[in-house]
């Protein structure tokens, strides 16, 4: 029988970037010692506290909850002087009692002592000792730092106070041995101190690493944390290699007489018994908010049904208690239903709760979505304001959110305006107490990639080296090292042959997956029924506000309900575009009231002139869209739900039955009208549940419980299913067997890809709303959808190019006229200041208002009157980079190399204006002032084309004032077979070429392969295009696949996926291709000017000057028409380059001369077949 040992001082990957214990694999090592119990104290935190007493509860280990907190020990816990030290005390809770006070002395060291570290101080110890075991931690404890001095009277007494503070036999003190002197005088004292005091000794190790041969990676794991390097000598380290997960006997050597000491870890772990009990999603098992219900009402029911029957009146008119005809009683009934479910499962607040902060968003100016998710079924919802889509319109069903027969939480997923969501957050802190309301934390791992860099900054190993090992790993969120090792052999046969891969690789298959750091859940709110320190530990982010310590899944286990506060950047461009009408127009909107018939949007439907419209700007949905030509919104949102893998097989039935090329069949005529919507076709979830209940008999719970069934494909419970839906079937309406299993058969095999019709629907309804705008204010639209995508250049002049389409031009920056973000001009479209990279939005808002009264008039003006607090160096860089001061009729260089010039005048003149003196311009009158207030700046060279181009796609993410593609015009007019614009019209699998710029170049790793491959962002001047470089081809021509590279790319143009793309077979530098495409070219010289001879001299010379193996002939052209091919002695050959095409057209003029191109597509012999067309040489 093995000897009783529990590590009572563990640290774990939950001590970020200091622990290196994954869970799983220590309580695994616990269980292979023999240990019954297990203690987790991480460093002031409790993030893993969950997980880890799960896991030790399904591996039969007693899991001992237990936290490593920061005191300070003479000053309070707000004290802010670093010069003040804190200690390290450790503290176990030995019941439930002890796990409150553990996660409230937590959340306490966050929100009221965090100063670099999560600190208390002993009144908040006192305060929240019940139920909880001291140990007085490693050399940095309180205790044992006085003895480490030799303090052995002043230890005494701060040990006694600590005994005094947790009770009698609740306060032990700690002895550890990794080898450092410090410790055996701490040793010694603890010792002394037993046989003075009657307290009581018991050995840890201070674990932070599983094995010993792990102690390298975690001095790595350090420096990752420090930002230091491993060479540093100056570097944060431990002082040895002792600080793993050891056995009783390993830590018996280090302490052969203290086998009390040994046994008292077990008796600690006896005493430690923390049951925690999780919510199984039941109302009495959550922490919800009871909802303040106003003056006047007996109870939250009672106002529930109120502001209930105030919607029903809105929506339809009616009154409730007063129902006229058939379907106002229907409306009753169903909302007396869905209120009685709501009340037997508990969720009255729930509701009232949602439905207020919901209907304060929309009263004050925050949008919020239609609906998302089954919520949207729910005709109490839609009453109460909660939703915006008409259940009973679209015949959406109630037990899809809620189902009385299989209880789970109700939940609202929420979205609002992305913009404005925080102001929401800020109202529910407002309204139920911000000690009751936190975001969920969220945590940011060590994955495959970056463990790779980290490791290799460590160990000091070249940035270059360490890019190219991680590019070798395949882009998935969820890859691992082992798994790119089977995915890429170029990886594996690196991390076999390459030393300095090895280097890395020894640690990082220690550190990948640890957690590097804590950040927020972007969407996750908890509301709880009392403060949540009584409930769960509480961190705080960036800006000190409450944040759970427990992630997502943690949080719910503990009957906290998550609400999701999602941001939608849709419904931010829906408002603005509103605002900018409003503004430009005088017209008022009401996106939650339009007509869902509008000719002029089922229009913009039908040409598939969809770009920016919500869901359906891929090329595979618009040209589902110029297919179906949609006559009414239920055929958008059906195409909503079947735009999917797995359904969207289904979209070309849908077509053709909707346009009578295919006759609509039913397996049974009652089914007629739930599938007669979708042409016969079973699309939504919704249906499966309906066909259920019509046909067999059973309740719409019931129903769903099928659906859900027929989800997880379980052929057991399948099985039954099926044998229960016969039965029904039978019983119901007659129907025979054979016929009950065949429709049976048939709605299984559509219910796994059936969709939430409520879901659909909900944001076919926000596709609908930006349809509408786009077909009616096409330019506010256009400016917000320009301006929702500040600061993502790989989207931002996508829709600058649809805008240009449209017929609207999109005008450069100007600080003259520019807003902050993209405002409508004069039917343009001005380019927004905030939009330009490096300025942003504080800086915009100075600038506008800085020109208030009157224009800039030069840079020296613009210094004198922004804020320089807003406005710094490098904002005004990039304004002169960008043109956005090129009205100030100077070239960019000249004011770029005049920033400091004109910075020290404008502080000139301010100065003088500071001191009462007045210069001469002062004194002039104002028309004077004016015709003098120019900047006088010294001159310098103008920047070259390609600089001034250069900086414009930096800094706004395109080209404004030209391309680099224009000179190539007229190489790109005789190579190029198909531009990106003609996509739809061009067959699928034809043969092109293509020229542009490779806006980007991503490469891959082949998972057939396993040989790099590529991914191009073509730029053709008009629009972007994918390119896909597959192995064979990338081999080959690897080298003219770089970034901001014009090239030429000869392939086939693919249709198969959602967007158009080319499968290239070559690829080319733009300026060779003219040596591999053209075969001749063919001068035109005029002879009606006297000059032919001085132009065929010159020409001469060009061609001696550009010698090449391109054949070059010349034809005279006469006034009447007539063509003379002129003869030479000697072939004349070219080199047909844009320079050469350049200077030929200052002796010829633009129209005289022209290439003629190979007719053959590529210049080699290429075999589809190799490839199926499927792009499997990936």
């Amino acid at each position: 029988m093995n000897k009783p040992f529990v590590h009572l001082h563990l640290h774990t990957k939950y001590s970020l970037l200091d622990g290196a214990c994954h869970i799983e694999p220590l309580v695994e090592r616990a269980k292979e010692l023999g240990m019954n119990a297990l203690a987790m104290t991480d460093h002031g935190v409790m993030y893993g506290a969950i997980d880890f007493y799960n896991a030790c509860r399904d591996a039969g280990i007693k899991p001992i909850l237990g936290c490593e907190i920061y005191i300070l020990a003479k000053a309070h816990r707000g004290t802010r002087d670093h010069t003040i030290p804190y200690h390290h005390l450790v503290l176990l809770a030995r019941n439930r009692e002890g796990y409150i006070n553990l996660a409230r002395i937590n959340t306490i060291s966050h929100l009221e002592g965090f100063y670099y570290k999560p600190r208390i101080d002993k009144e908040t110890l006192r305060a929240h000792a019940g139920g909880l075991i001291g140990l007085s931690a490693c050399l940095k404890g309180e205790v044992n730092a006085l003895l480490a001095e030799r303090h052995l009277d002043e230890a005494e007494k701060v040990a006694l106070e600590y005994r005094d503070i947790f009770g009698p036999d609740n306060f032990f003190l700690e002895m550890q041995d990794h080898g450092l002197p410090e410790q055996k005088r701490v040793n010694e004292g603890v010792r002394e101190l037993c046989r003075r005091t009657g307290l009581k000794a018991v050995v840890t190790n201070d674990v932070h690493y599983l094995h010993q041969n792990h102690a390298e990676a975690h001095e790595v794991m350090l420096c990752i944390q420090t930002q230091t390097v491993m060479s540093d000598p100056k570097r944060m380290r431990y002082a040895s290699d002792e600080f793993y997960f050891k056995s009783r006997e390993e830590m018996e050597k280090r302490f052969p007489d203290d086998r009390e000491a040994f046994d008292l870890t077990q008796e600690i772990a006896d005493r430690c018994d923390v049951q925690l009990t999780f919510s199984n999603g039941k109302a009495e098992t959550l922490h919800f908010p009871a909802f303040d219900v106003p003056a006047g009402f007996e109870d939250a029911r009672q106002y529930l049904v109120h502001l209930g029957k105030q919607g029903l009146k809105r929506h339809y008119g009616f009154e409730y208690d007063d129902p006229r005809d058939a379907t106002q009683k229907m409306l009753v009934e169903r909302f007396d239903y869905e209120v009685g479910v709501i009340e037997n499962v508990g969720f009255i607040n729930y509701f009232l709760v949602v439905a207020d902060f919901v209907n304060w968003s929309r009263n004050n100016g925050v949008p919020v979505g239609p609906g998302r998710g089954s919520g949207a079924g729910s005709l109490l919802a839609y009453s109460l304001g909660i939703t915006q889509i008409d259940p009973i319109r679209f015949d959406l069903i109630f037990e899809r959110f809620l189902n009385p027969e299989r209880v789970s939480p109700p939940d609202f997923d929420i979205d609002f305006c992305q913009m404005r969501r925080e102001r929401t957050i800020e109202y529910v802190k407002r309204k139920y107490g911000k000690e009751r309301v936190a975001q969920i934390v969220t945590f940011g791992q060590l994955g495959a990639k970056t463990v790779i860099r980290d490791i290799a900054r460590v160990l000091e190993i070249p940035l270059y080296q360490a890019d190219k090992f991680s590019k070798m790993i395949p882009e998935d969120p969820k890859m691992t090292l082992a798994k790119a090792k089977t995915e890429n052999p170029q990886f594996a046969e690196a991390c076999a042959q390459d030393p300095l891969l090895q280097q890395i690789m020894r640690h990082a298959v220690v550190l990948e997956g640890l957690y590097r750091n804590a950040g927020v859940h972007a969407a996750g709110v908890v509301i709880g029924d009392k403060p949540l320190i009584d409930l769960i530990p509480l961190g705080r982010d960036k800006d000190g506000s409450p944040v759970t310590q427990y992630a997502k899944e943690p949080v719910e286990a503990c009957g906290l309900l998550k609400m999701d506060f999602l941001g939608l950047k849709t419904l931010t461009v829906l408002q603005e575009s509103v605002e900018l009408v409003r503004m430009t127009r005088g017209i008022e909107v009401d996106l939650e009231n339009l007509p869902l018939d509008d000719p002029k949007t089922f229009d913009l439907f039908r040409r598939a002139d969809t770009v920016g419209v919500f869901q359906l700007e891929s090329d595979g949905m618009r040209r589902t869209l110029v297919d179906l030509q949609p006559t009414r919104i239920e055929e958008i949102i059906a195409i909503l739900a079947l735009y999917r893998p797995g359904p969207m097989d289904m979209i070309s039935l849908f077509v053709k039955r909707k346009k009578g090329e295919e006759k609509i069949t039913y397996d049974h005529p009652l089914l007629e009208p739930i599938l007669k919507e979708t042409y016969g076709i079973m699309v939504y979830q919704e249906q499966v549940q309906r066909a259920a209940q019509v046909l067999a008999g059973y309740s719409l719970g019931k129903a769903d419980m099928l659906r859900r069934a027929m989800g997880k494909k379980k052929a057991g419970e399948m099985a039954k299913e099926r044998t229960g839906f016969i039965a029904g079937c039978g019983k119901t309406n007659g129907i025979p067997e054979e016929q009950a299993g065949q429709i049976f058969d048939n709605i299984e095999k559509f219910a796994g890809y059936g969709f939430n019709k409520a879901h659909a629907a909900a944001y076919g309804m926000i596709t609908y709303q930006t349809a509408y705008m786009k077909a009616h204010y096409p330019v506010e639209f256009m400016c917000a959808q320009i301006s929702s995508e500040i600061g993502n250049f790989d989207k931002l002049p996508g829709f600058v190019a649809e805008a240009e389409a449209m017929g609207i031009r999109v005008l450069p920056p100007d600080v003259n006229h520019s807003l902050d973000r993209f405002a409508p001009e004069n039917g343009n479209i001005r380019y927004g200041l905030a939009g330009i990279k490096s300025v942003g939005t504080g800086a915009a808002e100075a600038i506008i208002q800085a020109r208030a009264q009157t224009a800039f008039t030069g840079l020296t003006d613009f210094y004198e009157r922004v804020d320089p607090s807003s406005v710094n160096k490098r904002v005004l860089e990039a304004l002169i980079r960008c043109g956005a001061m090129d009205a100030f009729g100077m070239h960019r260089a000249r004011l770029f190399f005049n920033i400091d010039f004109a910075l020290a005048r404008a502080n000139e003149k301010l100065r003088e204006k500071a001191s009462g003196q007045r210069s001469l311009f002062e004194m002039l009158d104002a028309d004077e002032a004016n015709a003098v207030c120019t900047d006088d700046l010294p001159d310098y060279p103008a920047w070259s084309e390609k600089e001034r181009l250069t900086g414009e796609r930096e800094l706004l993410g395109m080209y404004m004032t030209g391309h680099p593609l224009t000179r190539y015009r007229r190489i790109i007019q005789a190579l190029q077979t198909f531009s990106a614009a003609r996509g739809e019209e061009t067959p699928d699998k034809q043969d092109v070429r293509i020229a542009g710029m490779a806006a980007s170049v991503v490469t891959r790793i082949s998972k057939k392969t396993k040989e790099p491959w590529a991914i191009i962002t073509l730029d053709d001047g008009e629009t972007n295009i994918e390119v896909l470089v597959y192995t064979r081809a990338f081999r080959k021509y690897e080298g003219a696949c770089r970034q901001d590279q014009p090239v030429l790319v000869c392939g086939k143009l693919s249709k198969k996926e959602d967007q158009i793309k080319i499968i290239a077979e070559e690829v080319y530098p733009l300026i060779e291709a003219p040596r591999q495409f053209v075969e001749k070219v063919v001068v035109g010289i005029r002879t009606d000017d006297g000059q032919t001879s001085g132009r065929i001299k010159a020409l001469r010379s060009l061609v001696d000057r550009h010698p090449g193996i391109t054949p070059i002939l010349i034809c005279l052209l006469y006034p009447d028409s007539k063509r003379m091919l002129i003869r030479t002695n000697e072939a004349m050959t070219i080199d047909p380059s844009p320079e050469f095409i350049a200077e030929a057209e200052g002796i010829l003029g633009p129209d005289h001369f022209r290439f003629t191109a190979r007719k053959a597509i590529y210049r080699e012999a290429h075999d589809d077949s190799r490839w199926g067309w499927n792009g499997t040489d990936r």
